[in-house]
């Protein structure tokens, strides 16, 4: 009886994660580039239970040889899943969806220098503070964005501006065009690596501890046709598969509350058997 109520504790424990987990991607459901969460289990340490051989029941116990015993289940894996999410058209020039799955826009480096990446379109114009004719492409968290040589995006104040498909941006004034930057551009071959910086952003463990580079994660992508100007990509939350996968979590972890709170009864029965 206390091993059921151990599986059922730590099955519980376990279950909280899976419902942490849809919370946290029903809440952004409606943010921008967000990418869902999908939790999957497995069982924990499963023990071999052999068959009793003692006093008169020579031939063991009516049951089959091999018995397991588990401990409950745990989470395996917690994987960000990087559908593309649909697009939604705002006619702002600076709202960018990126069209295809695997493509980042890269922000500015967090304080310890590791690279960050978002699929988060929504940009916005900063004043630079040491060039008032100029201004800072950022993000909606103030993040600079990074052109293709890997420095802040600067844009004059005056001028309509214009993003091909390609991430190149020009900005027209008087009928001139003139051609201003390139977006960087990421292609993320391992994207199950990535894992959440804060602020819809991206980032890679160090590789160094996984034996791996960079060139085995990621490539350039400065240039390729992945550039939407005018539309934001929604979050790929499916607000009816969440739905059933919290309620299921809740069921779960009641039936599980119930397991205990019977095995709890039982002990108290033989507690009292006189």
């Amino acid at each position: 009886m206390n091993q059921s109520m151990i599986n059922s504790a730590v099955t519980m424990g376990q279950i909280q994660a899976r419902l942490d987990t849809a919370g946290n991607n029903l809440a952004n459901a409606n943010t921008t580039g967000f990418k869902r969460r999908d939790t999957s289990f497995s069982d924990l340490l499963t023990r071999q239970v052999d068959n009793q051989r003692v006093g008169p029941y020579e031939n063991g116990r009516l049951t089959p040889e091999g018995i397991r015993r588990g401990s409950g289940a745990g989470v395996s894996q917690t994987a960000v899943r990087f559908e593309q999410g649909s697009l939604q058209q705002t006619g702002r020039p600076l709202d960018l969806a990126v069209t295809q799955p695997g493509y980042f826009f890269e922000v500015a480096p967090d304080e310890e220098g590791n690279r960050r990446f978002t699929r988060d379109g929504a940009f916005y114009l900063s004043p630079n503070p040491v060039d008032d004719t100029e201004n800072l492409l950022v993000d909606a968290e103030g993040s600079n964005v990074l052109d293709a040589a890997g420095n802040p995006v600067t844009l004059p104040v005056t001028g309509d501006i214009t993003v091909r498909e390609d991430g190149t941006i020009t900005v027209t004034e008087d009928g001139v065009e003139e051609e201003i930057g390139q977006l960087n551009l990421v292609n993320i071959t391992k994207p199950q690596l990535l894992e959440n910086a804060g602020n819809n952003h991206f980032r890679f463990p160090d590789l160094d501890e996984l034996e791996l580079e960079e060139a085995d994660v990621l490539e350039a992508a400065a240039g390729t046709d992945v550039v939407q100007q005018g539309a934001l990509e929604a979050s790929n939350v499916d607000m009816g598969r969440q739905m059933s996968d919290l309620m299921a979590a809740q069921r779960h972890y009641q039936f599980n509350s119930s397991a205990i709170n019977m095995t709890d009864q039982m002990m108290g029965m033989v507690t009292n058997l006189r």
